[in-house]
């Protein structure tokens, strides 16, 4: 059952995610931000993953609580949902174009938080999503969820395509981290015996 269900309440944001690993890519998003909750969808359909994101947040201010928030709860969700990682491939990479754009996502669910992120943005906001916030929303996901991630937009002229291709591109490298492996069914994938 590599599910998890994780409700974060703070002065600024409720938020509540639910996640199935092992489910086949449908999602049921709400965070007030149109064009966060497509990217979310992205990673739930290129992760196959399925995925609900509830969130309520002070977007009178700006998206930056809630953005942030969602990340971190999704973060927990899947430590959670992976409990002691036995069996798991552990490593996922990925490359993804939509036209002129080309992002590569590459993670390691190693226990230790670590992200780096090479993206110029082309435009400062896309929809009602300020671009700065994509940043942060990664780093609350692996603070949260012990995972090393490189996002690397590789080219890309419009705003919408380079943002589409790193969530993309993460959801088809965490896809493949996380399904187990045959070959190590049981075994701890790491030489120190625990991740």
């Amino acid at each position: 059952m590599r599910q998890a269900d994780i409700t974060r309440n703070t002065l600024e944001t409720r938020i509540r995610v639910r996640l199935d690993l092992d489910g086949s890519g449908q999602a049921s998003l709400a965070t007030g931000i149109g064009f966060f909750d497509h990217m979310l969808d992205q990673i739930a359909r290129h992760g196959l993953i399925d995925l609900t994101v509830e969130a309520q947040g002070d977007l009178h201010v700006d998206g930056h609580h809630t953005v942030e928030d969602v990340g971190i709860a999704l973060g927990q969700a899947l430590a959670q949902a992976l409990g002691d990682k036995r069996g798991l491939t552990r490593y996922g990479h990925a490359y993804v174009p939509l036209d002129e754009a080309l992002s590569r996502a590459v993670v390691d669910l190693s226990g230790r938080p670590g992200l780096v992120f090479e993206c110029v943005f082309t435009a400062a906001a896309i929809g009602e999503l300020d671009t700065q916030l994509v940043y942060e929303f990664f780093q609350g996901f692996v603070n949260h969820a012990g995972v090393s991630l490189h996002l690397d937009n590789l080219r890309g002229r419009n705003a919408h395509h380079q943002c589409e291709t790193l969530f993309k591109a993460f959801g088809r490298a965490l896809r493949m981290a996380t399904t187990p492996d045959p070959r190590a069914a049981g075994s701890i994938p790491s030489t120190k015996g625990t991740l």
